[in-house]
């Protein structure tokens, strides 16, 4: 597997997921309670045995610095490693990543000293579990140049992906990036043979944006001045080149908006979520902190989750996800609650300074209620806060310590709701 290096794409500024990007690249926002989104194509990784995997980003990449360093780390025989590689000057080029491929082009140098047969490109924002190697298996048997993973979609999911056009044999014939809710695009509809009995309802076969490409067929590719895999490079190269479609048929979601970021963390709660995190043999990965076991006293949990390191009293949570080092007070309610936890515990003389200066503990004080939120971490929110229980008519926007986004209140990192605040 030496002969495979893995590429994962941090994305840009990750706009349509702030605030929860405003100190994090996209790929390190947390998700499903302990784990980071960037934790997902990584463990896809290592369960195929594709130890050699870059990061690529530009955008807030300390905290995910910190997160690869502390998580991934290889033993000496492996010859694995998950390492970044953020934007950077040299004498051939001085600016910022102009897009997907524009970044891989630029990485190139670093890229060539492994000497690879192929590469493969995932993206740092999606939730998936996939057989890398079938992957990988049918490229190489395929004998084709370019490999694109797909998925069937509905018309009207098809509209903010990229659509393929495939024939019989599976191989691509036409791409086409976004067309949008209106434009006529029944042409494109996949043929039924190659439609499971999974997705044999959705109409069209939509990328993933996960490809591999011969280690060649890549350097050609970017021997030019185009700067995105969707919009520029793969509409090129099937004029050109045999590329293939991998027809995937198991859950997949792209996490790009916070209404999306959203539902796709409380799917999780569900008596049978879509994706399943408690899978023995292909295991997500992230941090191992060595947190205590959470702790429940007198308190009502109902379809709810929470990571470790939590001391939960006399409190009920219905639909909500606590995550990793959560304080919750007694007395209080969070129903439909993403809360992403805390990075520390504060101590007891942290404690008597927030006393003596009438600031709220890290964590959620006495009697808070909450409802439809999403609490980013470190928040400290005080004693009987109602948060999205009253019936107030919320816009989109920036209210300085909250933000609306998709109809969702945002409690951004490290802010403080002072006792009684009312959103």
């Amino acid at each position: 597997m030496s002969e495979v290096l893995s590429i994962i794409l941090g994305g840009g500024k990750g706009t349509r997921l702030f605030p929860l990007t405003q100190f994090r690249s996209k790929p390190a926002v947390p998700f499903g309670g302990k784990y980071r989104l960037v934790d997902i194509p990584i463990s896809n990784c290592i369960n195929a045995n594709l130890r050699q995997i870059y990061v690529v980003t530009q955008f807030n990449s300390a905290s995910l610095h910190l997160h690869i360093g502390q998580t991934y780390v290889f033993d000496s025989f492996t010859n694995g490693f998950v390492e970044i590689l953020a934007a950077e000057q040299t004498f051939e080029h001085s600016g910022w990543y102009e897009g997907t491929a524009d970044a891989v082009r630029k990485n190139l140098p670093h890229f060539r000293t492994r000497n690879p047969s192929y590469y493969i490109i995932l993206s740092g924002d999606q939730l998936y579990r996939m057989d890398l190697q079938d992957l990988l298996k049918q490229h190489i048997d395929s004998g084709a140049a370019i490999s694109i993973a797909c998925t069937g979609v509905t018309r009207e999911n098809a509209s903010g992906l990229g659509i393929l056009k495939v024939d019989k044999s599976n191989q691509v014939t036409d791409f086409m990036e976004k067309p949008g809710p209106t434009r006529d695009i029944s042409e494109y509809k996949a043929p039924s043979q190659l439609l499971t009995e999974k997705n044999k309802d959705d109409c069209y076969l939509g990328s993933m944006g996960i490809y591999i490409f011969n280690a060649k067929t890549m350097e050609d590719c970017l021997a030019n001045e185009l700067t995105d895999f969707g919009k520029e490079v793969i509409p090129a190269a099937i004029n050109k080149l045999k590329v293939n479609a991998y027809l995937f048929d198991g859950y997949w979601e792209d996490i790009g908006t916070i209404r999306n970021f959203y539902e796709t963390n409380l799917e999780l709660t569900t008596l049978k979520p879509r994706f399943d995190f408690y899978d023995e043999h292909k295991p997500i990965y992230t941090h191992m902190r060595n947190l205590p076991p959470s702790k429940m006293n007198f308190s009502s949990m109902n379809q709810s989750i929470a990571a470790e390191g939590c001391i939960i009293t006399n409190a009920n949570i219905t639909n909500s996800i606590v995550g990793i080092r959560t304080i919750i007070e007694t007395g209080s309610s969070l129903n439909g609650v993403i809360c992403m936890g805390a990075d520390y515990y504060e101590t007891e003389i942290q404690k008597l300074q927030n006393a003596e200066a009438r600031v709220p503990n890290v964590g959620i004080g006495r009697g808070a209620i909450i409802k439809g939120a999403i609490i980013d971490k470190n928040v400290c929110i005080g004693e009987g806060c109602r948060i999205g229980v009253d019936d107030i008519k919320r816009t989109d926007g920036n209210y300085g310590h909250y933000y609306i986004v998709d109809g969702i209140i945002v409690i951004p990192k490290n802010t403080i709701l002072y006792p009684g605040t009312v959103i």
